[in-house]
């Protein structure tokens, strides 16, 4: 018998509702993005650390968030959309991550853009997974 909180008692959303959260979520984080990244602006030509601590965090955010929606009973469907695709993808911007590693190689700094590009990758991938072993042990808890 399934509870009230579980997924088999929840309708699965339309198409148009799925639509509508990632829409949603995406509005309030390429808000968030763009807020962080006027608040801490980088010189052209250099590592940018704020694109850097915004796909890191990101990762974190997502790998906790994904393991969460898992591991809990109450998983409404539209969380996902609205948290991970939209919110977090909005939030997270690895687009930007690639046109500044283009604008460093431009620019004659190719040291810089490889460390950046293996940088942001490798941590991103560690925040994720820390983010998924952290909330994994807070469940536990």
């Amino acid at each position: 018998m399934s509870s009230p909180h579980s997924p088999a008692a929840l309708p699965a959303p339309t198409v148009a509702q799925a639509v509508a959260a990632v829409a949603a979520g995406g509005v309030i984080g390429a808000w968030l993005r763009y807020t962080v990244a006027t608040a801490a602006p980088i010189a052209a030509g250099s590592f940018d650390w704020t694109t850097f601590a915004i796909n890191v965090l990101g990762s974190f955010a997502l790998g906790a968030l994904i393991s969460y929606l898992t591991q809990r009973r109450f998983r409404h469907p539209l969380w996902r959309p609205f948290l991970g695709t939209g919110l977090l993808g909005g939030f997270t911007t690895f687009s930007t991550y690639a046109v500044e590693a283009q604008s460093l190689l431009r620019v004659g700094h190719a040291v810089t853009a490889v460390l950046y590009l293996a940088g942001t990758l490798a941590c991103a991938v560690v925040a994720a997974l820390l983010g998924i072993a952290l909330m994994r042990r807070a469940l536990r808890a």
